[in-house]
């Protein structure tokens, strides 16, 4: 059944993940193994091109892809910085057996050739290449396989992948989905490792046999150029006009913005580039302003609080305007009319404890808390309306530091009592199921976050049909619409397109 209802996207996201890695891999030979021949004929430059490739396999992977965010031509989201990442990460391999491999061979062999009146370049490549060659592709063999795991962390800037899957699932606390990403990417892994290992034992085997060997590397040049040539042709292919809507990391924005995605190619000529799995709002935002995105939907009191850096304003209708006016004139992006609900924040605690302990409000939970451990997600404990706000508002006293950790995993942990006391979102699917109760925000702390479509003002002028395509969902989503949506998804195991559709379909649009 699951295999049935996702066959189609596990072969999609493997394209997307074989294509960054063959792309990635391409470039990192190219690069790797020329610098690997250089350095073994320039000693003197040897450590630091070993050193600064060393350096880039240590620094975390989800570190280099949020740095290349905000780098101008080669950052951003979407393919290119991802390419630009598994490159870097592939270097250090490639590099590192090239020169062990050419400096491995037998000094005699080397002063022999000489005797035998060869050049520097006959006799690199007539005896040291040949000789060190299964060196070489055990590196090649390496490289790739660090390259496919790590590209499943390319979905968090928008590049698609099995990640995307993996990303999902920890997002739903699913399983199934979790394992649709990592066993392709590990059967790609195990198939690339096979495949590399039998060309590396075919060649060595039969290194002295010069023709086999020249017909050998022949054939593998020519597989290497049709392969890049037919991605060069894939990815310069007529396509219609085009537009990327993004979505952060979790299941409510896979959700809207496959709701935006159907109504709008449903309504106009236009295809949807669909770039959901942003790291979170900062993320998201950028890659909007810097033109990555045309749009998404974003929240008001997020926009005001996270975005503009301002203090909380309860009422909606000001915030709304003030985000809309703001948005305008610092980044020229449009706010449009909000899609109907708020996604207020809720502070969960198990069903049991709040029965037990019977507390309905947080002013009523904070003398509970000296006992409790808090769990809230990174973005929370950096925002104007989070954590900072909340304990001063309410005087908590959190005697250890709360854990940090993903939205989707803080409902599992919650459960698990891992943690007692979390930030989510009043419209997840899996608080009534995880019999997990809201208390009440009675104090009014937080600012209201009712769902809004932001979109690049250029692009609402290049297509003009768009502003009154997206208007149309405006305040048609209820708080138990977005809710039940959610449920489908979370707990039903549902596929977001599947849920999109059916709920436009029961909107009559």
């Amino acid at each position: 059944m699951f295999f049935r209802e996702y066959a189609s996207e596990i072969l999609l996201r493997m394209g997307e993940h074989l294509i960054l890695v063959a792309i990635a891999m391409t470039i990192a030979t190219a690069i790797g193994i020329p610098l690997g021949i250089l350095i073994t004929r320039q000693p003197k430059i040897a450590q630091p091109i070993l050193g600064f490739a060393n350096i880039v396999q240590t620094i975390p992977s989800l570190a280099i892809f949020g740095f290349l965010i905000s780098v101008p031509f080669l950052g951003g989201i979407g393919v290119t910085p991802a390419i630009v990442a598994l490159t870097l990460y592939a270097l250090l391999p490639l590099i590192r057996n090239t020169y062990i491999g050419i400096n491995g061979v037998d000094p005699a062999i080397r002063e022999a050739g000489r005797g035998m009146g060869m050049t520097d370049n006959e006799l690199l490549f007539q005896v040291e290449i040949p000789l060190a060659l299964g060196v070489i592709l055990a590196g090649v063999r390496v490289a790739t396989v660090i390259s496919v795991g790590i590209a499943t962390i390319a979905a968090a800037i928008g590049a698609g992948g099995l990640g995307a899957f993996i990303f999902r699932g920890i997002a739903s606390v699913n399983n199934q989905l979790i394992l649709a990403g990592a066993i392709p990417a590990a059967l790609i892994a195990l198939a690339a490792d096979f495949s590399l290992g039998w060309l590396e034992k075919q060649l060595t085997q039969h290194r002295k046999r010069e023709e086999k060997f020249g017909r050998q590397i022949a054939v593998a040049s020519g597989i290497l150029i049709v392969m890049v040539l037919g991605l060069i042709v894939f990815a310069n292919r007529p396509i219609p006009p085009t537009i990327a809507i993004g979505g952060k990391n979790f299941t409510e924005q896979f959700i809207l913005g496959e709701i935006l995605a159907q109504h709008i190619e449903s309504r106009t000529k236009l295809k949807v580039d669909r770039r959901f799995n942003l790291g979170g709002t900062f993320i998201a935002h950028e890659a909007l302003k810097a033109g990555k995105i045309d749009g998404y939907v974003e929240y008001t009191g997020t926009a005001l609080t996270a975005i503009l850096k301002q203090e909380p304003i309860k009422d909606p209708e000001v915030v709304y305007q003030k985000v809309k006016q703001e948005y305008d004139k610092k980044f020229n992006l449009e706010v449009m009319k909000s899609l109907g609900f708020n996604s207020t924040y809720a502070m969960l605690i198990r069903g049991e404890d709040a029965r037990r302990l019977k507390i309905k409000t947080l002013s009523e939970a904070a003398k509970y808390t000296p006992q409790w451990q808090a769990g809230f997600w990174y973005e929370f404990l950096e925002r104007k309306d989070g954590y900072e706000g909340l304990i001063k508002t309410y005087g908590f006293k959190f005697t250890k530091p709360p854990k940090q950790m993903e939205l989707g995993l803080m409902y599992q942990a919650l459960k698990e009592k891992q943690v007692d006391f979390v930030a989510a979102n009043a419209t997840d699917g899996l608080i009534p199921v995880l019999d997990l109760v809201i208390l009440e925000d009675d104090k009014k702390y937080f600012p209201p976050y009712y769902a809004i479509p932001v979109f690049h003002q250029a692009t609402l002028q290049k297509y003009p049909e768009l502003r009154e395509t997206i208007n149309q969902l405006a305040g048609l989503i209820s708080t138990k619409e977005m809710q039940k949506m959610n449920y489908q998804v979370d707990n039903q195991s549902r596929p977001v397109e599947e849920v999109a559709r059916e709920w436009l379909k029961s909107k009559k649009l």
